[in-house]
């Protein structure tokens, strides 16, 4: 049969891909982690914050991580880079000019729960990528999960 070659090297290649793709977050998977980063810190504040911020393995998922900022802008928390914690981020824009952290906030007060898209630096290829952010408003807080769009 000259078909079952071509099957093989097709079954190779899709099992590549799936591999590949194993390394990165889905769009549920960052609803899950944001839903979960919202409970904890609606029960602990101080301590959801440390943890997210110290990369604690439960608040790291493939490349997904959760985010907290203030309605002011102000990063709180940030599973990725910790530099960002303490800043106030509301004019940060993205490679196209985008101040997404103005819009994250303004989405925050006009939908609640929204997903967000913008560009920025993937940490594995280091290359601007587009993603997209889940984010809920939590009180007066803003928790987001995000991931490339590959």
């Amino acid at each position: 049969m000259k078909t079952l070659p071509f099957v093989a090297a097709l079954l190779a290649v899709l099992s590549t891909s799936a591999m590949a793709n194993d390394n990165f977050a889905t769009p549920k998977q960052a609803e899950q982690m944001v839903a979960q980063a919202v409970k904890a810190v609606n029960a602990d504040k101080a301590t959801a914050f440390k943890e997210i911020t110290g990369k604690d393995k439960k608040w790291v998922q493939l490349d997904l991580y959760p985010v907290v900022y203030g309605m002011d802008g102000k990063c709180l928390a940030h599973g990725q880079n910790e530099k960002q914690v303490g800043k106030d981020l509301i004019e940060l824009a993205d490679a196209d000019g985008k101040e997404f952290i103005k819009e994250r906030v303004e989405l925050a007060k006009s939908k609640g729960k929204f997903w967000q898209d913008y560009k920025f630096t993937d940490p594995v290829t280091k290359k601007v990528l587009p993603k997209s952010a889940y984010c809920e408003k939590a009180g007066d807080l803003i928790v987001c999960a995000g991931v490339y769009k590959r």
